[in-house]
């Protein structure tokens, strides 16, 4: 038998503008996307039976059909039936070091390690846009997650054009572990509010979509000037989250007030929320004001920094 251990990073969104609604049900999206170190290791590993079997060491996280690890394994199923007749089945091992439903992409990096992993495993020799293409059939944050680094990602997330990576720049991650974030509601609420102001036309689309490439958080992130990037963060989906979510709100503005914090903000859908800082020491002296301010048990507080990668191999059997 053999088996392949993969480190799957969680990603932030340095930048997230919603400008209309595709044609497919979902937002036409502008998004910047940065791997962050926090993250969780995937075992993937033959086995002899013609079975897909997932354990994870999260309670909370699900091991049937509904976890998208599980259908990342499916799907390679279906698209190479004769590795899968030669290999047999496979075993997922998820050690979860990434808060869940946080809006750091937990779900699509174990998926996007599975893909990779099952590669691997049967010999498959995929290229990593051949890996990306078939992550974003699982979703849209999947074909960012194999690749990693720093990213634009336009259309649904899916579309994505790389940046020259940002390295070390320190973070800390802040999330109730109780407090959950509905994607889908984020999305229905801000269009419900703010769909009078979605751009309709599909060339104005396009180019509203393309503008962010030469817009002043990608000049920043050229210029790795943690400091104008942090003053350049944006997220849209905070104009319909923070209100709902006073919890989210308070997290903020508490990092928000704290010196040394070049820039806060929501990630993703939320309901975590980061800072930007120059160095790992006040980013943990951050950490410990932050615990003093708020005493609660149900938060979690990560001091992690931006990396370079996606899914990386660290040993195979």
């Amino acid at each position: 038998m053999r088996s392949y251990s993969l480190i799957a990073p969680a990603k932030i969104n340095l930048y997230l503008e919603i400008i209309g609604d595709r044609s497919d049900g979902y937002h036409e999206l502008a998004m910047i996307l940065q791997s962050v170190g926090l993250a969780d290791q995937i075992d993937v590993r033959s086995i002899s039976t013609e079975n897909i079997h997932v354990h994870c060491s999260h309670p909370q996280v699900p091991t049937d059909k509904s976890n998208l690890a599980y259908r990342a394994a499916e799907l390679i199923v279906r698209q190479f039936p004769e590795a899968f007749a030669k290999y047999g089945g496979v075993e997922i091992t998820i050690n979860k070091q990434i808060p869940v439903a946080a809006g750091l992409a937990g779900g699509s990096t174990n998926a996007a390690a599975v893909l990779v992993g099952i590669d691997l495993l049967w010999k498959l020799g995929l290229t990593q846009s051949e890996l990306e293409e078939l992550g974003s059939t699982l979703g849209s944050d999947v074909p960012f997650c194999v690749a990693g680094g720093t990213a634009i990602a336009t259309g649904r997330g899916e579309q994505l054009s790389p940046l020259p990576s940002l390295d070390d720049i320190c973070i800390l991650l802040a999330k109730y572990r109780s407090l959950e974030v509905s994607t889908a509601w984020a999305y229905k609420t801000y269009r419900q509010q703010f769909g009078h102001s979605y751009i309709r036309d599909i060339d104005n689309l396009a180019a509203r979509a393309n503008a962010v490439h030469s817009g002043a958080i990608v000049k920043a992130i050229l210029n790795k000037d943690a400091g104008e990037i942090a003053q350049k963060l944006h997220n849209d989906l905070e104009r319909v989250v923070l209100p709902a979510y006073p919890q989210v709100l308070q997290l903020r503005e508490i990092l928000a007030n704290q010196e040394g914090v070049l820039g806060t903000m929501m990630s993703g859908s939320g309901p975590t929320v980061f800072a930007l800082f120059e160095s790992q020491q006040q980013a943990e002296k951050i950490k410990l004001q932050v615990r003093e301010a708020i005493v609660d048990k149900d938060l979690e507080l990560f001091v992690t920094r931006t990396i370079t990668h996606g899914i990386q191999v660290t040993s195979s059997v």
